[in-house]
Parts: C-alpha cells; sequence; structure tokens
C-alpha cells in the first residue's frame, strides 16, 4: 500500500517507484520525477521493505520500529541559502530511507534558538528522535543542550570541530589549496577570494596557498560574504569598478560562482574574463556557461558514513567520538584558463 499511495502522490507506476526506492543503483531518466517519489516517501514515512530478501534467504523476520532522526541545518534559515547543503540533504534523505530509517523533524537555526527561548522542544519529558544530524558547523552555545536532548549525535561539514560528536568532513583547508594551486598553476598570480573570512577553513587554504607559492597576500583581492549567490552576484559588481581587475576569482562555494557568473554575463560587453574556480560541485556547476571548474566535496559519501556512524553508536559499536574524513577532487571543466599576463 506504501508504494501504491507514493506512486499516486508522485504520479507514476508503482513500478518506477519500487527501482528509485528499493535499488540504490537505479538511475532515474527524470530528476524532477525522483525528487517527487522521494518528497512523497518522506511524506508517508515509508521505509524500504526488505521482508521479500528476508524470506529468500531463509533468515527469521524480525519486525522493528524504525529508527528517526532529526536533522538540524546549523548555519542557515533555509536550504535554499547554500545549495550544497540542499544537496546533501537530499542524499541523506535517500540515505536513511535505504537503511530503513525515518527523517524526522527539519530544524533550522532560527527555529532551534526560537524553541530554547520557549522550551518548547528541548524539555526533558519530550519524546524525541534517536539521534540528530548536523548540517554544518553547530554554535558552540547549542552544543550541550543538543547533547543532553539527543544521546546520538553526528555532525556533516567541510571542517571538523572540537566538539566531542561523531563527523563526517571534508576539509575546507585542502579543498582551498586544491583550488588555489591549480589557478597558480594555470599562471594566476592576482587571485580575488571571494566568501567568508571569520575563522573560515577556505579562507585559510586561500592565504596559505598564496605564501607558499611567495605571492602576495593583497587584501584588496579580499571580499568577505556570507557565502550566498546573490553575494557573489554585489560583490562581483564591486570587482568590475576596479581599475585593475584580478585575472582569477576563487570562490569559497559554487553558490558564489552562479552569483559571479549572472554579473559577469550581465557586463558581458566589457570583455572580461576572469577564470573562476569554486568549491562544493553541486548539480547547477555543470549547467553554467562556461560550466564551472570546482571542488567536488562527496556528498553522498558524507550522508552514507554519517548514518553509519549513528546507527553503529546506537548498537554500540564505538563509544568515543568519531571523526571520518573524505578526500576532495579537483573537477576541470571549462571556466579556467592560462593566464597570459
Amino acid at each position: 500500500m506504501s508504494l501504491k499511495e507514493i506512486a499516486h502522490r508522485a504520479g507514476t507506476s508503482v513500478s518506477t517507484v519500487s527501482r528509485v526506492l528499493n535499488h540504490p543503483d537505479y538511475k532515474c531518466k527524470n530528476p524532477e520525477l525522483e525528487a517527487r517519489i522521494w518528497a512523497a516517501a518522506q511524506e508517508i514515512s515509508y521505509t524500504p521493505n526488505t521482508a521479500a530478501q528476508t524470506l529468500k534467504s531463509g533468515a527469521p523476520q524480525i519486525k522493528t520500529t524504525p529508527l528517526t532522526f532529526d536533522i538540524f541545518l546549523t548555519r542557515f534559515p533555509s536550504l535554499s541559502q547554500d545549495l550544497f547543503f540542499s544537496e546533501l540533504f537530499e542524499s541523506l534523505k535517500k540515505e536513511l530511507l535505504r537503511q530503513q530509517c525515518v527523517p524526522g523533524k527539519f530544524l533550522t537555526l532560527p527555529e532551534v534558538t526560537s524553541m530554547l527561548k520557549e522550551k518548547s522542544y528541548f524539555s526533558v519529558t519530550d519524546t524525541h528522535a534517536d539521534g540528530i544530524i548536523l548540517l554544518g558547523k553547530c554554535p558552540a552555545e547549542l552544543i550541550s543542550t543538543l547533547q543532553n536532548h539527543y544521546h546520538n549525535i553526528v555532525g556533516i561539514d567541510r571542517n571538523p570541530t572540537n566538539f566531542d560528536y561523531d563527523e563526517v568532513i571534508c576539509s575546507g583547508t585542502t579543498a582551498a589549496v586544491t583550488a588555489m594551486n591549480y589557478l597558480i598553476s594555470l599562471g594566476h598570480k592576482k587571485i580575488a577570494y571571494i566568501g567568508d573570512c571569520s575563522y573560515e577553513a577556505r579562507y585559510i587554504g586561500y592565504y596559505q596557498s598564496l605564501i607558499s607559492h611567495n605571492l602576495p597576500l593583497d587584501y584588496s583581492n579580499i571580499y568577505p560574504t556570507s557565502q550566498t549567490r546573490e553575494e557573489g552576484m554585489k560583490t562581483m559588481e564591486l570587482i568590475l569598478q576596479r581599475e585593475e581587475l584580478p585575472s582569477a576569482i576563487f570562490c569559497a562555494n559554487d553558490s558564489t560562482a552562479l552569483g559571479v557568473f549572472d554579473c559577469l554575463q550581465r557586463h558581458r560587453k566589457k570583455g572580461y574574463i576572469p577564470s573562476v574556480i569554486s568549491i562544493d560541485n553541486i548539480l547547477e556547476s555543470e549547467q553554467t556557461k562556461p560550466m564551472l571548474t570546482t571542488i567536488d566535496i562527496p556528498k553522498k559519501e558524507m550522508a552514507h558514513h554519517a548514518v553509519n556512524l549513528l546507527l553503529d553508536r546506537i548498537h554500540n559499536q564505538h563509544s568515543n567520538a568519531v571523526r571520518i574524513e573524505l578526500p576532495c577532487r579537483l573537477i576541470v571543466r571549462e571556466s579556467c584558463s592560462y593566464c597570459g599576463r
């Protein structure tokens, strides 16, 4: 009945729903249809049925209640402000369902802050999920409250924290160094940085690369932002007003780079075509003109390991905090070229 209900809500066949939800290697040719299927599955708290496989193997069937995990977006009021976390969230929902778990409440920083003030959620008597997954670096003042409320916590981010909970990371410093080294290998010396500068690993990687290559750290090339598409466009407007333009621009994330491209497209008559590189490898980075050269952060793998860490801890397979670091990868496309000056 669950598959029929999902098929009805998504407007497709039961067989298509089954392939999408129960076969991890199946690739749906229609991304919008796949998104509708997963959204419908979450709406009815569907978990894949493994009874058939259990019968085939001859193993005894054990009926259990699915584990529920809340998800906390720690830095932004919505997923639309950072497409990396939006795609990571989608990967996480799929991984939870494939592991026969249920996505619980989706929380944002403003909501959690409000709940703490009103004491409407994090109370001792409140029935809550079996664990929580943190998307991004959690504010330090919230950690003790979360740890009192949730026995099982895992964080997914680009950078490690000093907090005592499990983490899956992909180093932002390493990603930034990889991006900068590629630009410098193409002959670029005047490289602008657009992104967060407050103890941010990607900014650290930016200036460390300049220092290691004996290039000057020119503060006029540094543009602090909160890393949204809108701010990327506004910052590029400021750069275009300069008399001496940088030959390359390193954006701290793909969302910022999309804004940079928006601005350059608007002013294409100026004939200024800098090399642009960023970090994340979101889906839209393959659809830009030119296609965006970026550093891939393995979102699906991060989601997979995060869920496994939670399940492992719940089953008492580890007690000390575990940190899993996954490698990043340079994706060379069309937005970077050799510098002739």
